[in-house]
């Protein structure tokens, strides 16, 4: 019979990965035939370094390290490049010759002139020397070059050589908010990153003198079109008067961002003018809704005034909501036409608040109708749709006013729906507003945006803040502010 030849011992069963015992023709685990295993071919792809072909193979002894590290390992004696290597093809690599010895003495005479170590030329009788170049040891401000390795090193850029700086921006011009060096295009981006700047209007805050203001953008929306104005001027007999004026835009109407910032703008500016004039509050602000309605209305007449953005959606008047305050010879006037409202919250947080407004909604319509409670009203999809508002294509404008004399020191909260839809009853926006409001109004405006975008920020929000100080009347007042409204 034929003599099989010995297979090389297996480390594990190529069916179960058992390891067999040693001489077994099969697997006892499985079965596997163990004599089917192909045998090993007889390669050798990798040499024994330093031999060459055809040598016998002998392994390259190490020398015994003469010492150990604290880890009772071995230090080193040697690294892989102090031995010869060997090619693909078996051969030794050549080595490096070794570097040249300088001489001990210099020969009498002047001393040549040294090549910059990083140059490789040589100078000779027939080639003109290249120009010295300055050694960077002996250049302030220039540090000398590390010392040569066997790896590949990126020089860094010679500061003398770098190319200018960019120009600074020009005066009034705006930086990114990103990278902090581009310039912003008229378009709102930035032409060195390319990042789109927030708008102005997204978040706006003004603190003036005991009034202050905050409007944002909210979470959800792209674009805020709320605006505010406030303001303070004085009466014929010298008594301070302070203006409050919050306008909320139509987002389904054209360019209800322009809306609300012509309304507030207009009703501002025709209060300064009639104030000082002697005008009664209310009648001021009668007149300043009015004329905030005209302002809007002017925009329809305008039309080229559409964004380039806007240009797809259908075209129709733009409108907006207002609401309004003003402190004067120790009266408070509120206004408004549209779902926008002020609130009463007292100091002295043991009295009640009150709502001062009446909405121009479908939910308040509902209520006064005795339809349905405010409950019911306000949990309707339809409760939010208002049925008064400032635009051309409005109903007969019918500016609400109304007048108080408050007894006791308070704060007057004039605000959008984009609060007051995570506040809506009088105690909610008292719990909502800070115990120090009435000190820092501008703190206690930030706190109640706050409010709104913790509540989820689906709209728009603004407030307006106005402290009002009076000195405390004796027992038997009225516990809030009475006043009358038309």
């Amino acid at each position: 019979m034929s003599e099989s030849h010995q297979q090389p011992a297996l480390a594990r069963c190529p069916g179960c990965e058992e390891p067999p015992a040693s001489g077994d023709l099969f697997c006892g685990a499985c079965g596997y035939d163990l004599s089917a295993v192909p045998a090993r071919p007889d390669d050798r792809p990798t040499l024994p370094i330093g031999v060459p072909p055809g040598a016998p193979a002998a392994a390259v002894e190490w020398p015994a390290a003469s010492e150990t590290d604290s880890s009772d390992v071995p230090a080193p004696t040697h690294r892989a490049t102090d031995l010869p290597g060997t090619d693909s093809g078996g051969n030794l690599l050549p080595t490096a010759p070794p570097a040249p010895q300088a001489p001990q003495t210099a020969p009498p005479g002047p001393a040549p002139a040294t090549a910059p170590e990083a140059s490789a030329a040589v100078s000779t009788p027939d080639t003109p020397a290249p120009a010295a170049t300055p050694d960077p040891g002996d250049t302030p401000g220039i540090p000398e070059p590390p010392e040569a390795s066997g790896d590949f090193t990126l020089a860094a850029p010679d500061p003398r050589t770098a190319a200018p700086a960019a120009q600074p921006l020009t005066a009034g011009a705006k930086v990114c908010v990103a990278c902090r060096s581009g310039r912003v295009d008229p378009d709102g981006y930035c032409e060195n990153c390319g990042h789109a700047q927030p708008r102005e209007r997204d978040h706006v805050e003004q603190e003036l003198g005991s009034v202050a203001a905050v409007s944002d953008r909210g979470l959800r929306h792209h674009r805020n079109e709320d605006s505010f104005a406030v303001s303070s001027t004085a009466l014929p007999d010298g008594s301070p008067a302070v203006v409050a004026i919050v306008c909320d835009g139509v987002s389904s109407a054209s360019r209800p961002d322009e809306a609300s910032a012509a309304a507030a703008s207009a009703a501002n500016e025709a209060l300064l003018e009639s104030l000082p004039r002697g005008t009664h509050p209310q009648q001021a602000m009668h007149e300043a809704i009015v004329a905030a309605a005209e302002a809007v209305n002017a925009l329809a007449q305008d039309p080229s005034g559409a964004a380039e953005h806007e240009a797809h959606r259908r075209q129709n008047a733009p409108a907006c909501t207002l609401v309004g305050a003003i402190m004067a010879g120790g009266l408070l006037v509120v206004g408004w036409v549209g779902d926008s409202r002020v609130y009463w919250v007292p100091d002295d947080r043991s009295g009640p608040p009150a709502r001062l407004t009446e909405d121009d909604s479908w939910a308040a319509q509902m209520v006064a109708a005795g339809l349905m409670n405010e409950t019911e009203a306000y949990a309707d999809e339809r409760a939010h749709a208002i049925t008064g508002w400032l635009g051309a294509d409005s109903y007969e404008l019918e500016p609400h006013t109304a007048a108080f004399k408050p007894d006791r020191p308070g704060l007057v909260v004039v605000c959008t729906d984009g609060l007051w839809n995570y506040a809506e009853s009088a105690e909610e926006m008292a719990a909502a507003v800070p115990p120090e409001a009435h000190r820092s109004p501008l703190r206690g405006a930030q706190v109640l945006v706050g409010h709104a975008l913790d509540g989820g920020g689906h709209d728009n929000v603004t407030v307006a803040l106005l402290p009002f100080a009076v000195e405390p009347q004796g027992a038997g007042s009225s516990p809030g502010p009475a006043g009358t409204a038309v």
